[in-house]
Order: C-alpha cells, then structure tokens, then sequence
C-alpha cells in the first residue's frame, strides 16, 4: 500500500516514516509538514492512506481532508483523544495516540490489510442519453445524464444538482468521474464536475482561471491548471 505521513513534528514524523518502513507491503511515498505542502504532493501522488497528525499550526488535519478530492484511507495520529468521534465522519481506520508504539502500528497495518479491497473491473463510460439510478436517503431518483449541470465533492459523498433537485451519493468524485462521457462533462476543479451543455457564461478569473456560470445561475471556478484544457475543447 502506498502511504503519506503529514505530521508537523520533524522527529515524530522522520519516527513514523522509520518505523512504517519495517513493514511488507508498505510504501511511504511522501511526506509533509502541513496541510498546505501535502495537499498538492496528495493530488499529484494520490497515495491509498493518510498516517495524519490533526493538531497542526494554522490548519487541522480535518481542513486538509476538506481540500481533498477523493478520501483515501485515514489513519489518524495525534496526542488528542478528543478528535476521535469526530475522525469517523472521514474514511478513518485507526486512531493512534502519541507516542505510537510498534505493537499499536502493526494493529494499524493490519487493519489496513484486512481493509484492502480487491480489484474491481472498470465499467463503461456512460452515454449522455444515459439514465442512472440515485438513491438518497429515502429518496429515489431516475436521472438523465444530460440533466446533470454539474456534480460536487461532498467530504466523503458528492453532490449531484440536476433539474430542480440535488441528491447526495456516497462515492468519490474520482469514481464517478470515470463514469462521464468526456465530450460532455468536465473537471473544472478538484471539487466540481460540470456539464459543459448547462454553461450559458464565461469570464477570465484574478487566479488565472475561468468563472463559468451555469444554467441555474452558480458561478463555479475552473482552475487555473484546467483552464487551457477548457479553451482547448470549447474553441475551433
């Protein structure tokens, strides 16, 4: 499994990663100090768990999961056991108190292990004039792809707004972008999918960007990163 430790204290982060590589089957792939360093190095690497200190200068590790666009497993290191409950409204398999011992890290190993899940077969993209089922709560949905003006990253759920209506699902924005047609819909940020039929305007942004308003009035920001890409697909 390919792992990250952010943890703001040097030794207690140089202990882990030591102690992480005495273990099969684990590749520590990265490091960071802060919320803010690890974010990009965890969008570029994409790591499959977090070791994650919460208690850091300036930011917790509950913002950084918030900047996330897909929830890859946690496992929470901290001398607070006050954040435990909390740490379960994430992808949370252990909670560790400092200092970590082997024995109580190998627990966590193994849980990880036990946790993997095995590989599933890509399915196909769908069509535009695909109909899918969403099911929230106790509501059921039937929804035309070509309704959906645009799907957002939700902590560990995504928000889709189609219609009149918005339903939640449990699944990670990266997984249901494998699902979309790409002529139709776009990754307009780590946080936002949009159907490139339901934008009526589109201006430049102070960040390099682009602000798309939609149908329904929402502005939505296209990263500086996917800006050209957009340009690319909506010019001759």
């Amino acid at each position: 499994m390919r792992v990250m430790v952010i943890e703001d204290s040097r030794l207690a982060r140089e202990g882990l990663v030591r102690m992480l590589g005495q273990f099969d089957g684990v590749e520590v792939i990265g490091q960071a100090d802060h919320p803010a360093t690890a974010a990009p190095l965890i969008a570029d690497l994409r790591p499959d768990v977090l070791f994650l200190d919460i208690h850091m200068p300036g930011a917790s590790g509950f913002d950084l999961l918030e900047m996330l666009d897909y929830l890859p497993r946690i496992v929470f290191t901290t001398a607070y056991s006050e954040y435990a409950i909390r740490s379960f409204d994430y992808n949370t398999v252990d909670y560790l108190l400092k200092p970590v011992s082997h024995e109580r890290l190998a627990t966590a190993i193994a849980k990880l292990a036990a946790e993997a899940a095995p590989a599933v077969v890509a399915r196909p993209p769908l069509d535009i004039n695909s109909k899918i089922f969403v099911k929230d709560g106790e509501r059921c949905h039937l929804v035309s792809l070509e309704t959906i003006r645009y799907i957002e990253s939700c902590k560990n759920y995504v928000r889709i707004f189609f219609g009149s209506e918005k339903a939640y699902v449990k699944k990670s924005l990266n997984s249901i972008e494998e699902r979309l047609p790409v002529k139709f819909f776009f990754r307009a940020n780590r946080q936002c999918i949009i159907n490139l039929q339901e934008i009526r305007a589109i201006e430049e942004s102070i960040s390099m960007g682009y602000e798309v308003t939609m149908s329904d009035g929402k502005v939505l920001e296209i990263s500086r990163r996917n800006a050209q890409e957009l340009k690319d697909l909506l010019s001759f």
